[in-house]
């Protein structure tokens, strides 16, 4: 069969390409200037015709504008409204054309004029949302496809708020969706069984489960499948056709997974009435069709594919850039094109073995694929056209009139759920490469229907875009199977390794102790990581000893060799990434996306400080003058004291070792006792990569005992920890005592955790804000200092969103960390898991349980917990817990919401999810707090990108991962020379 179609290629290649371009023009005269909107948008004077023409005429205006869109639904009043009117589209803000600015010509908001133009362009807002939009009820939508039946036009309903977060929501999607089927078969019912039905509806299987992750393939194939079946075998049974939509990339392969696995089964391999989508953007799209057709030859029965250009290309372009992957999308749009063509021609040359439906609004992507249809005689039941509703509805009446079946995609529901699909719509009609907008600017007729070749198609790999700040070392994309098979690997690996013994590390030999205790996997508290060999202080003493005596000659090492070994450092953990992992998720229960992205930190401290060391190791000469240069150069300070905490195993160890290290100054590294394996692979990391003898040293030893002697050793200039509030009080004042000896001030960097607030206001979008409140309160159980514990809500929405924060969370998976369906593990051990069970118990006393998980009954599990109506000032919104526990209170001002948040001892991270400009920039100066994030998570710092650290009680020194952090590892000098001599001197450059 594929023989045979590359043959007709060969053979009708020039053959398509002279009737496409005839029946293009064809159609391009029946539609030009009678496209809706696009044919009359400059002689109507409604506001809403003329918002599109704004935003194409003008950029900036452009992003406003529907940023104001997004948030409209989700304002409360008019008063409201008027106000984000201003606040988005003020005169400061954006250049307004007449009409917009006549409608902002009011003083207060809270007026007649500010109510008259937020009554004006609310209902213009709502009236450009019935053009894309078949309806908000089912009656509204059943009077649409009437009108659509009278021009010959068939349809897919698609049901609008797929954004699940909560199982709860999973499940009403797929119950609206059975109800839509039954309404439909009434209204809509299929003639005979040969005929493929005109009633059909799309689905999303994303909205399917609230937990869908391609790291989880096995259990969310499973969930996902069994609603599928649900959903086929009523449609089934009243005659509906199912359409199944394909989304984001990341969800791309697991998506094809489970519909080939639940489409070979017995009950559904003969059903021909279903479908599938590819979207020709993704650069492995025709591969992917390829395998589809090979599969459906298999299976035996046809099915339909849906051929689409894709709608998500600005967010798969961010998503890359950010995470720092290779765009799956095509960069060009040509490129996109010309695949499009490519994969019309496979798909009609194999119509044998699947049916055709073509979804473009592109006059010449339909001429194409009717070109091949004709000339390969295929039967019409086997190819549709397909349109947006609302989006060139003359096309697709002219499409009807040539005899091909066309279907309009008609999304209905609420304009809530519903204002994403708007702006999508938006962006696809203004964006400068979009054929309808092309069409509106009298583009000429042959570039319009230009073919694009298959030359056009870049085949060179796919590469990350290049940007200009520091580029972070990529997270794993467990969306790819190798990925996650070698990250299955690795643990299974790293089980094979556990129960070995750990000594530490002192100048430059192994060094055996009487003393062993073991680490084991907070998962599973029998199964033990290792066995760790702990320091008495002697033994300490002999390892500063060691490190004194290192020091006179690595001071001296030139930048330039501790560079190198930093960037060795980097090059051997990106190497040993997926093992790494591997032993991050086992010894401390982090489960594997976060402990991946550990690794990733961790490398990029080794790159980040060694770019800074270079830059700071650059001698500066502006402040020379004419007889006198002025040099400020940097010193180590001598010995440094790195006492690392649990929770950030290797990154936060890593950081503040490689810092001190590369800045000149002899380590000793102290880590957590419960996390030392980790530590111990740090230390092979660095003694791999050069670090000398004396120069980094790992120190197993018991805080309590040996890390407290060590602070006070009158050998130390510098002690860098990390964890709680209580040690690092004491740490900071025990190294401001001088002891015998001393003959310097010990300087302390100290990060000691938070109490950390998120806010939300009543222009939130809640979709967001709750996924952002569960990924910051239970990734990896509350235990990171960043993690948020406490969520003020205004009050005007706290009902609405304690329910669905309360539901999202009941829907989180809780076990094993080593368990690819884990969002919430365990706590590290049995002394945090007791903490946590008495701070619940307080929090009985002093609100109300929203909800309390069971948690696992082997391992140290503490399940999700909500408390609400707690005050501001009990210990639960005082005290810092570090766990899954999290309180939710309620404010009736935006401002209380923020004098709320700061009334506690700690300045660590914060958050605000807002769509309002003004409350967003009151936080920015008001939030006291050393990282605010604002409308995502507040945990996951990036080096470089979100420097991390905080004031109060939450710490003292410079941010980790900025420009000024290697400072406080060094001692800085200013050496003046006169450079005269017998009164003379260069003085070029000062003519």
């Amino acid at each position: 069969m594929v023989v045979q179609g590359a043959s007709i290629r060969a053979i009708n290649a020039s053959t398509y390409e002279t009737v496409t371009q005839s029946i293009a023009k064809d159609l391009l005269t029946q539609t030009k200037d009678h496209q809706g909107w696009l044919g009359q948008l400059h002689n109507r004077i409604h506001l809403h015709d003329q918002l599109l023409g704004f935003a194409m005429a003008n950029p900036g205006l452009r992003v406003q504008l529907f940023r104001l869109i997004d948030c409209l639904p989700g304002l409360p009043n008019k008063t409201e409204i008027a106000r984000h009117l201003r606040d988005y589209l003020g005169q400061d803000i954006v250049e307004l054309p007449g009409p917009l600015k006549a409608l902002l010509n009011f003083t207060n908001p809270d007026s007649v004029p500010g109510h008259l133009a937020a009554t004006t362009f609310s209902a213009a807002v709502a009236t450009l949302a019935k053009k894309y939009i078949a309806g908000e009820t089912i009656d509204q939508v059943f009077k649409t496809l009437k009108h659509l039946k009278k021009q010959n036009l068939t349809f897919t309903l698609d049901l609008l708020g797929e954004a699940v977060v909560t199982e709860t929501e999973a499940e009403d999607y797929l119950n609206r969706y059975l109800l839509l089927m039954e309404q439909l078969a009434d209204r809509f019912p299929k003639k005979n069984e040969a005929e493929l039905p005109n009633a059909q509806v799309s689905v999303k299987l994303t909205a399917f489960y609230s937990q869908f992750d391609s790291l989880d393939p096995l259990g969310t194939q499973a969930k996902v499948s069994e609603r599928v079946r649900r959903l086929l075998r009523k449609a089934g049974k009243l005659g509906i056709a199912v359409h199944f939509d394909m989304e984001q990339y990341t969800y791309k392969d697991l998506t094809l997974a489970i519909l080939k696995e639940v489409l070979m089964e017995p009950e559904f391999r003969q059903r021909s009435d279903i479908g599938i989508t590819q979207q020709a953007y993704l650069r492995d799209s025709y591969q992917d069709l390829e395998d589809i057709i090979r599969w459906v030859t298999e299976r035996g029965t046809p099915l339909t594919v849906r051929l689409v250009k894709g709608a998500y290309w600005d967010q798969e372009m961010i998503k890359a850039i950010q995470h720092g992957w290779a765009p799956p999308v095509y960069r060009h749009k040509v490129s996109t094109d010309a695949n499009f063509e490519r994969m019309t021609r496979l798909l009609l040359e194999s119509h044998s073995v699947v049916y055709t439906a073509i979804g473009s609004h592109n006059v010449r992507s339909q001429a194409h694929a009717i070109a091949i249809a004709d000339a390969l005689q295929i039967p019409k039941h086997r190819i549709e056209l397909q349109v947006l509703y609302g989006m060139a509805d003359k096309l697709a009446v002219a499409l009807a009139n040539r005899g091909y079946r066309v279907r309009v995609y008609c999304p209905y529901g609420n304009l809530i759920p519903g204002m994403a699909y708007l702006i999508r719509r938006l962006l696809e009609n203004t964006a400068n490469t979009s054929f309808l907008r092309q069409s509106l600017e009298a583009t000429p007729t042959e570039d319009l229907l230009a073919q694009p070749t298959f030359t056009d198609i870049d085949t060179q790999p796919a590469a990350p875009v290049l940007v200009q700040q520091f580029a972070n070392t990529p997270n794993t994309d467990y969306a790819q199977q190798t990925a996650r098979q070698t990250a299955q690997q690795a643990i299974i690996q790293v089980h094979s390794q556990l129960g070995q013994t750990y000594w530490s590390w002192v100048n430059g030999q192994y060094l055996q102790t009487e003393t062993l205790v073991p680490s084991v996997n907070p998962s599973n508290p029998d199964e033990i990581i290792g066995h760790i060999g702990l320091l008495n202080s002697t033994q300490a003493d002999t390892a500063v000893a060691a490190a004194k005596t290192a020091f006179s000659t690595w001071r001296h090492t030139p930048a330039s060799e501790r560079i190198a070994c930093l960037r060795r450092a980097g090059e051997l953990m990106a190497a040993r990434r997926a093992e790494l992992a591997a032993w991050i998720v086992l010894e401390v229960g982090k489960p594997l996306r976060e402990a991946d992205a550990e690794v990733s930190e961790a490398i990029d401290f080794c790159y980040y400080y060694a770019d800074e060391m270079g830059r700071l190791d650059q001698e500066n000469n502006d402040t020379d003058l004419p007889g006198e240069t002025n040099r400020y150069r940097y010193f180590p300070r001598g010995i440094a004291l790195v006492i690392s905490p649990w929770n950030f195993p290797l990154a936060i160890a890593t950081g503040m070792t490689v810092a001190a290290l590369v800045t000149g100054n002899c380590t000793l590294l102290k880590p957590a006792e419960n996390s030392a394996v980790v530590a111990a692979k740090l230390a092979e990391t660095l003694i791999e990569a050069g670090f000398p003898a004396g120069v980094f040293q790992l120190l197993c030893a018991q805080g309590s005992t040996v890390g407290a002697h060590l602070v006070k050793h009158p050998d130390i200039h510098l002690i860098a920890f990390t964890g709680s509030r209580d040690v690092g009080c004491r740490i900071y004042a025990d190294a401001a005592q001088l002891t015998s000896g001393q003959t310097h001030l010990k300087r302390v960097i100290a990060e000691m955790g938070g109490k950390n607030a998120i806010i939300i206001d009543a222009s939130a979008d809640l979709d967001q804000a709750v996924q952002g409140v569960v990924q910051s309160a239970f990734s990896y159980s509350g235990q990171k200092c960043s993690a948020c514990s406490r969520v003020i809500v205004l009050e005007d929405i706290y009902e609405t969103f304690v329910q669905r924060l309360t539901e999202a969370t009941r829907s989180l998976n809780v076990g094993s960390a080593d368990s690819p369906d884990t969002k919430v593990g365990p706590v590290i051990d049995a002394t945090a898991q007791q903490r946590i069970q008495d701070f619940i118990e307080i929090g009985k006393r002093e609100g109300d349980v929203a909800l309390s998980m069971d948690p696992p009954s082997t391992g140290y599990f503490i399940g999700p917990t909500i408390f609400t109506h707690v005050s501001p000032d009990a210990q639960m919104a005082q005290q810092e817990i570090f766990g899954p526990v999290i309180t939710v209170m309620t404010a009736k001002t935006f401002s209380e919401a923020l004098t709320i948040a700061n009334d506690t001892d700690y300045a660590l991270t914060g958050g605000l999810y807002s769509r309002t400009p003004a409350h967003i920039e009151q936080a920015q100066t008001t939030f006291e707090v050393g990282n605010l994030y604002i409308n995502r998570g507040i945990t996951g710092a990036m080096v470089a990108r979100q420097p991390f650290g905080g004031f109060k009680l939450s710490g003292v020194g410079s941010k980790a991962g900025g420009v000024d952090y290697l400072l406080q590892f060094m001692e800085p000098r200013v050496v003046t020379e006169n450079i005269q001599r017998q009164g003379f001197a260069p003085i070029e450059g000062f003519d």
